[in-house]
């Protein structure tokens, strides 16, 4: 195992469980291992979503409703 130090229950339905061991064995690496990278990947995915929604942030806000009625005037509904 790698330099993981802290440890956690998970549970996993069991085909997914059983999908797990398979990739583990097939890949030379731990349950654990694979697990943990899957949880940083998803990390890494929100810090990319979060830098995202902030450099939007200066943009104009249109409302649902405004939305609506801009698509209504233009025949797109």
């Amino acid at each position: 195992m790698s330099n993981l130090s802290k440890r956690s229950t998970v549970y996993f339905d069991p085909v997914i469980h059983q999908a797990l061991k398979l990739k583990a064995a097939s890949t030379d690496s731990s349950l654990s291992e694979i697990v943990d990278e899957a949880v940083r990947l998803l990390m890494q995915e929100d810090q990319e979503d979060l830098a995202s929604i902030a450099g939007r942030v200066s943009e104009p806000v249109l409302s649902y409703e405004a939305l609506l009625g801009d698509l209504k005037k233009h025949g797109k509904i």
